[in-house]
């Protein structure tokens, strides 16, 4: 109960957004909505996550921030500086979890990036099958719900 089950990414260029976050491999396809510009967003098959939508902007509220999990920080930094994307602030460590940053999309969107450390409780998350093992241990525990990460209590 209370689990995150869906996001959604707005903009005012829905265009420039989309093409903002192919660059992480997420598959993006019109709703077919009537009346609606409402993207679906995939974020991927074979591991824990969840999946939104990317929609028009209508009004600008205090950010909901969505963390992606990264094989190579470094990489994506670049790659999100190439996208017209924007880094802020400085890389962290963060103890026992792995290497952090945020950063804006092309539409002022905050978001995170994370390259969990191989034996952190985010590791098992990246790979499939592991959703059981891991749901025990973190029991209680700061709990990542998947390729897009929010961190919840």
């Amino acid at each position: 109960m209370g689990r995150v089950v869906h996001f959604e990414i707005t903009a005012d260029d829905i265009s420039r957004a989309r093409k903002f976050y192919e660059i992480f491999d997420w598959t993006i396809n019109d709703s077919g909505m009537p009346g609606a510009e409402y993207w679906l967003v995939d974020t991927g098959d074979g591991e824990i996550g969840i999946n939104g939508a990317i929609m028009p902007r209508a009004y600008n509220t205090q950010p909901v921030v969505h963390w992606i999990s990264v094989d190579n920080l470094d990489a994506m930094i670049d790659t999100v500086k190439a996208s017209g994307g924007e880094i802020v602030g400085e890389r962290q460590a963060v103890p026992g979890i792995g290497d952090t940053i945020y950063a804006h999309d092309t539409e002022g969107n905050s978001f995170g990036m994370i390259q969990p450390l191989p034996r952190s409780m985010l590791a098992p998350y990246t790979r499939p099958g592991a959703k059981l093992r891991v749901r025990r241990r973190l029991a209680g525990a700061v709990r990542p719900t998947g390729r897009s990460h929010c961190l919840v209590r």
